[in-house]
This record gives C-alpha cells, structure tokens and sequence, in this order.
C-alpha cells in the first residue's frame, strides 16, 4: 500500500505545478466492477504443474475507480483497481502477481504537457502495483513523448514513447529499456443505442537482464507487451457495460501469450 501511496502522492505534486487557471475542454470519473476470466489456453501455458511458463491464472473481480481531464495545456488521467477487495490478506502468493487471490492493488497516473502549439506532448506515467500478504510490488515510470492525433470522423488516437524505469521487490531498481503504447477510442451509435471502441496498448523493449527472469519459472523476452480491446455500450441512468479482450505476451510474469474476457459495468458520474 506504501508504494501506491508514493506514486500518488509523486502525482499530485506533479499536478499541483500545472497552471491554476486553464480552461477545460472535458472531464469525466467512473466507478466500474470488473470480473476478468482467462481463457482456458491462457490456464494451460501459465500453469507451472502443467509445464506452463510462469505463474498459475486466477481469475479475479476488482473494484476500479478512473477518471481524466482535457485542458489547454493538456490532458491528465488516473485510475486505481482494488483486486479481489473482498479476500483476505493471507492468499498464496506466486511470482505471478495475478496468480494469487489474495488483496492487490494497482494505480496509474498519467500526464501530457503540451509542447507549444503543436500537437506532441511531454508524457509521462506512473504505474504501481502491491500484493499486500507477500508485499511484493513493482514499480514502472515512463518519461517520453506522445503525440495527439483527432480526426473528423470522431477516432482519436494518442500514441507515445519513452524511457523505462522499474522498480521490483524481486528485481531491484533501474532503467528497463524503453515502452512504446498508445490509447485510441472511436465513438458510434447503431439506431438510437450509442457504444465506443477502445483500445490501450503497450510494447517494453530493449529490457535490462535483472528483469527477464524470477530465476526459476521463467526468462522474459527481451521484447513484451500488453493491452485490451474493449466494446462500451452507454445505458440509461449513466450506466456503461463493457466485454473487453485482455491479452498480453512475455509480460505479467509469463513467458508466453496469454488472454482473457473482462466482464465490466461502469457507474459514471
């Protein structure tokens, strides 16, 4: 819990530096329950009894709270996942960090700063996660650029890349090469029902050796990456329903690709 404390709290001072009076272009905040289920091949190459590369699947619920903000100096956004809010502390733990149905929490805050008038952005994130009854955590700071792209058919696409700087209870402390990702989101109605598109995704590469292997289970690629393609349908009463496709390769603790489904309903407020 400490580290989700500081990199918040790394956050907010960040924040707090930015120009009091801007104008806002838009805002939003959502509370979601989520239940992400792996598929049974995602099962299969993770499970070590079965010779899988990495620690064994579970399949979890969590409880995230997200929200963001457009200025005219840029844009920010943040999100924290409570996973499996209801268990104790005491789940067996693997080197895995979703192997365990014990308590975890994971935030992530981002910023872009806007370069001038043109469309490129200094960016940065912060991204940590805890497993509270082992205390393992693992730490991930990119500090980059992004580039902001709106086209008039209402897709918009925000791609960025930047240096990578881990922090692992297992590994240590250092730079891990480089992240490259993006976010993208297409909004649509069919009739009068309104949906979105959204993908985020991405992509270490150039990893440092001290964080490809937990020594045992498995040797990461020197080149991962993750992300979701997700389906939002917008329901009366500020509701949202979500099925998003959750996959990832050499990352998450696993040498090999792995997917899930997640099931999600938003509150927004």
């Amino acid at each position: 819990m400490m580290k989700v404390t500081v990199a918040m709290t790394l956050l907010s001072a960040g924040l707090m530096t930015l120009p009091v009076a801007a104008e806002q272009f838009y805002g939003f905040m959502d509370l979601s329950i989520n239940y992400l289920d792996w598929t049974k091949k995602a099962e299969d190459r993770t499970n070590p009894d079965i010779g899988g590369r990495g620690g064994a699947k579970e399949d979890f619920f969590y409880i995230e709270l997200e929200g963001g903000a457009g200025f005219d100096w840029g844009d920010v956004y943040g999100f924290i996942d409570f996973e499996n809010p209801t268990n104790s502390n005491d789940g067996q733990f693997s080197d895995e960090a979703f192997a365990t149905d014990g308590f975890r929490i994971a935030a992530k805050g981002t910023l872009a700063y806007n370069l001038g008038s043109s469309n490129w952005n200094a960016y940065g994130h912060l991204y940590s996660f805890t497993e509270s009854s082992s205390g393992f955590f693992d730490q991930n700071l990119v500090l980059g650029v992004s580039y902001d792209v709106f086209t008039d058919f209402g897709l918009w696409f925000k791609p960025f890349i930047g240096g990578h700087y881990e922090q692992q209870s297992f590994a240590g402390s250092g730079w891990n090469g480089g992240m490259l990702g993006w976010v993208l989101g297409y909004d649509f109605a069919i009739g009068e029902q309104k949906f979105s598109v959204t993908n985020w995704h991405e992509t270490e590469f150039a990893r440092d050796d001290q964080f490809r292997s937990n020594g045992t289970q498995y040797q990461l690629a020197s080149v991962g990456w993750n992300g979701a393609v997700a389906l939002w349908w917008h329901l009366p009463n500020n509701l949202t329903g979500g099925l998003q496709y959750r996959y990832a390769d050499n990352k998450l603790g696993t040498a090999a690709y792995h997917d899930a489904i997640i099931y999600s309903l938003r509150y927004n407020f």
